[in-house]
């Protein structure tokens, strides 16, 4: 008889991990216990060497699909003389070191209960199970427990309870399990919050919105989604308008993949995304346009999803054909995840709020995936695979990392895990900016590692770099295509030297120029730069990347100098009067407001 003591690190809360440990170690007949703590999930089990072996192998071998072991070290200790095998409390002290679960595609067995007329979730908007549903949206703090979680203050009910307390149940220890007698409801609001249905009534109406060419605000997993028809030219123009996007295009969910591939092709990979826990927008190739052209304006692809929650599933049921799914913000603003806060800040744009009152704690925007050459491209990265880490060994804990200004996502190191946070936006807003600030508030609750020091842009009046300052810790100030470069090599885990081509829009040039297309040696010391693009006036300044126009003249007087003038064939060219050229002309003679740059970016506008 031997006792052996497992410790497992990884993405090990929120999978089934527990119950699948009881389960397994009752069949083999050993005692002992698991519990989680902040640190990951350990085990006790006591037994006859054989069997404490076989248990080693198939807890690696056979783990619940979500769950990823990073690391599993053990040791044998004399017996306890434990009497059974049982589930103990989780332990709440010590530093976080477990990996939060991305929040997970609802999965069949949860919908094919919802379908069934028989069970008590029937078309229940809310069903999940220790296979799917939220995670990072509602956790609060370490260990994934339901008290810890903004599950708490819904207590479950007698038969929710005896699931979640079954070792052979599928929600047994599920933190979100709820049902229509003890979990959160749906309601739909007028644009003045007053109450026009509830519970399954509520989507039925919102359907019937949609249909009639009105914009929803949808309440989701991680935030709000604007949604109309997508076959509704009127309706999606009012949405371009009401959230200010002129051309950029919209994402769209479908009901089904057959209703996907009659508008587009969907490679057998890309099927997969779709499908996939993940469940990401996947940008897939157009095959005939029965949407509204302004969906996606002169764009050969559209950015396409299925489903992922129970709540979408249900109201694309009911309304049968595909929608415009947009971020519910304005552009340039951080996704609202409160109803108070939807109602305040897309008043102006829905006409109805789909709302329910179970709090998202964190907010998540959708992920958009590609597909090229045959590899998965990550576009955004937040639903489905934020806050899951890179591992990368030898990197130092506590170092905050900021992000830039445009697209901004903040990254913090533990041990030897880069956690990256989702999607946060440009910080060009002041809901952006608090958003950015309660990213980094999140982190360094749920990973409470001392921070040694921030990791900022080089760029003195980015607002991420001057957040930088302010933290009382040392500041290491990174070149912008440096960190391009950096985080590609570690991405793609490249040791040693390589060579960099960063080809960006504005990054601040070391020599006070603004970069953009810059060759670097980069290596673990630092960077060198190799090579560049040619440099050129931009005249105008920020004007000029709004105007692409006047990038293009800069370029013709790099190239031609005063004589660009002559090349009045240009279309670039005849777009100014003559005297505004003469003036673009004098402004980069004298360099005036005209800063130099060897931006690719600007090329590709």
């Amino acid at each position: 008889m031997w006792r052996m003591r497992i410790a497992i690190r990884g993405a090990v809360q929120g999978t089934g991990f527990r119950p699948f440990v009881y389960r397994l170690a009752s069949e083999i007949r050993l005692a002992g216990w698991v519990r989680n703590s902040p640190q990951g999930v350990f085990i006790e089990a006591e037994g006859e060497q054989a069997a404490l072996d076989e248990f080693l192998l198939r807890v690696e071998r056979e783990k619940p699909p979500r769950a990823f072991i990073q690391s599993l070290e053990y040791s044998l200790l004399e017996p306890a003389f434990f009497h059974g095998f049982e589930i103990l409390e989780s332990e709440t002290g010590g530093a976080a070191d477990v990996l939060i679960l991305p929040d997970i595609a609802v999965c069949d067995a949860c919908l094919a209960e919802m379908y069934d007329p028989g069970d008590r979730r029937y078309l229940y908007p809310f069903i999940n199970c220790t296979h799917c549903g939220p995670r990072f949206s509602i956790i609060e703090s370490l260990p994934y427990d339901r008290p810890n979680t903004s599950m708490k203050s819904f207590p479950l009910c007698p038969d929710c309870r005896r699931e979640y307390d079954s070792p052979e149940d599928r929600r047994f220890h599920a933190q979100p399990v709820a049902c229509p007698s003890c979990g959160p409801e749906l309601r739909l609001c007028d644009e003045n919050g007053l109450t026009i249905a509830v519970r399954n009534d509520a989507l039925i109406e919102t359907a019937g919105f949609i249909r009639r060419g009105k914009i929803a605000a949808v309440k989701g997993l991680g935030g709000f989604h604007l949604v109309c028809d997508a076959r509704n030219t009127h309706a999606v123009e009012r949405l371009r308008l009401g959230k200010r996007r002129d051309e950029k295009p919209f994402a769209l969910m479908y009901p089904s993949i057959e209703a996907v591939e009659t508008d587009c092709r969907a490679a057998p990979l890309e099927r997969r995304l779709l499908f996939s826990p993940e469940a990401p927008i996947v940008l897939l190739q157009r095959r005939r346009d029965s949407i509204a052209a302004n969906v996606a304006p002169g764009n050969p692809y559209l950015g396409v999803m299925l489903p992922s929650t129970p709540l979408h599933h249900l109201l694309m049921k009911e309304f049968g054909g595909p929608v415009v799914a947009t971020s519910g913000n304005l552009s340039d603003e951080p996704i609202c995840v409160d109803e108070r806060e939807a109602l305040l800040r897309l008043s102006g744009i829905a006409d109805v709020f789909l709302i329910h009152n179970r709090p998202i704690v964190c907010h998540v925007d959708d992920s958009i995936v590609r597909i090229v050459m045959g590899r998965e491209l990550m576009l955004r990265r937040a639903r489905g695979y934020a806050p899951l880490p890179l591992r990368h060994k030898g990197t130092a804990a506590g170092i905050l990392a900021v992000g830039g200004h445009l697209k901004n996502t903040v990254a913090f190191s533990s041990g030897d895990n880069i956690f990256l946070s989702q999607h946060i936006g440009d910080l060009e807003s002041r809901e952006a900016i608090e958003a950015f600030h309660r990213v980094i508030a999140d982190f360094r609750r749920l990973y409470p590692v001392k921070l040694v020091c921030v990791a900022a842009d080089e760029h003195p009046d980015y607002i991420s770099t001057k957040a930088a300052g302010g933290l009382g810790v040392p500041v290491v100030r990174v070149q912008h295509h440096h960190a391009h470069v950096a985080a590609c090599m570690a991405e793609n885990e490249i040791g040693g030297a390589a060579l960099g081509v960063a080809w960006d829009g504005t990054g601040y040039g070391l020599d006070g120029t603004i970069w953009g297309g810059e060759f670097l040696l980069v290596d673990d010391s630092g960077f060198r730069r190799a090579a560049k693009l040619r440099e050129f006036r931009l005249p105008g300044s920020s004007a000029a990347v709004r105007e692409p126009r006047r990038a293009a003249l800069g370029i013709l007087h790099e190239i031609f100098g005063g004589d660009f003038l002559a090349q009045d064939d240009l279309p670039p060219v005849q777009s100014f009067t003559p005297r505004e050229r003469a003036l673009i002309c004098r402004m980069l003679e004298k360099e005036i407001h005209s800063p130099q740059t060897t931006s690719a970016g600007r090329l590709f506008d």
